[in-house]
C-alpha cells in the first residue's frame, strides 16, 4: 500500500470526518439562533478551509476581483469531484446557497441542517414543482442579496463534461442578476468520483467573467445555457483533457 494511501485511511480520512461532524453540529447550533443561514454560511466557510488543509490541497486562485463580496449572481460551475463544495465555500466571498435534490433534505440531520441554511430543494421528479422551485429561488435572490450556487451537468462527471441544464439561466434571467461561470480544475485528482480517500495536491479555481442578465427574456435561457456551457469550458476544459 502506498505510503499516501496509508495517510489517509489512518489520519486524513477520519480527521476530514471529524471535521464535518463538528462542523455540522455547531452549524445546527447556529441555526436555531440564526434564520437567515449567514452563521451558517460562515461555519462552512471554515469548514471548507479546514477539509483542505487537513489534506494538504493547495488552491490557485484566479479571477475573484471580478467579484463583488455583497453582490448577488447565480454561479454555474462545473462538477467533477466532492471536493468541490469545500473548495467553493472556503474561496469564493458570496453568501452562497445552493440548489440540492430533494432526496437530500428527507436524510436525518442533513435535510434539517440543509433547510435551516437557507438552500432550496429541487424535486426533479416533477417538471411543474421545479418551475416553481427555480421562480422560488429568482426570488430569494432578489430578496435576500445572497448567490446561488448550480452545478449544471446535474451531478458529478465522471469523463467529459456533461450538456448543462437550463435552470441556472433561468433564474438568473428571472431574478435580473448577472450568472458568472466558474471552473474547477484538480479536484478529481484529489478525491476521485468512486474513491473516499482524499489526498493532497493542487486545484484551481476561475472565476469567469460575469454575464449581465439585463435586457434578457425568459426564453433567452437555452441560448445563455450555451454560452454558459462553453464558458466553464474555456475555464475548466484542461481539467478534462481538453
Amino acid at each position: 500500500m502506498s505510503l499516501w494511501r496509508l495517510r489517509a485511511l489512518l489520519i486524513t480520512d477520519p480527521l476530514i470526518a471529524l471535521a464535518i461532524a463538528a462542523a455540522g453540529t455547531i452549524s445546527l447550533i447556529a441555526s436555531l439562533f440564526d434564520p437567515t443561514g449567514r452563521a451558517q454560511h460562515a461555519v462552512a466557510r471554515a469548514w471548507g478551509w479546514t477539509l483542505l488543509k487537513i489534506p494538504g490541497v493547495k488552491v490557485r486562485l484566479e479571477g475573484l476581483e471580478k467579484l463583488t463580496p455583497d453582490g448577488s449572481y447565480v454561479l454555474v460551475a462545473n462538477h467533477v469531484s466532492y471536493m468541490d463544495i469545500p473548495v467553493l465555500f472556503a474561496c469564493l466571498p458570496l453568501q452562497i446557497r445552493f440548489l440540492a435534490k430533494k432526496s437530500l433534505f428527507k436524510v436525518p440531520f442533513i435535510g434539517f441542517h440543509l433547510k435551516r441554511a437557507g438552500h432550496i430543494a429541487v424535486p426533479r421528479e416533477d417538471s411543474r414543482a421545479s418551475l416553481k422551485t427555480l421562480a422560488e429561488s429568482a426570488r430569494l435572490l432578489r430578496e435576500r442579496g445572497v448567490s446561488l450556487l448550480i452545478f449544471a451537468e446535474g451531478g458529478r462527471s465522471p469523463g467529459a463534461m456533461r450538456d448543462f441544464k437550463e435552470g441556472a439561466a433561468y433564474i438568473a434571467i428571472k431574478a435580473g442578476v448577472p450568472v458568472v461561470p466558474v471552473g474547477l480544475i484538480g479536484t478529481r485528482q484529489v478525491l476521485p468520483m468512486n474513491s473516499l480517500l482524499v489526498r493532497g495536491g493542487p486545484v484551481t479555481l476561475r472565476v469567469g467573467d460575469p454575464i449581465p442578465t439585463d435586457g434578457r427574456r425568459v426564453h433567452d435561457h437555452e441560448a445563455l445555457t450555451r454560452q454558459l456551457r462553453a464558458r466553464v469550458w474555456d475555464l475548466a476544459g484542461e481539467g478534462y483533457g481538453g
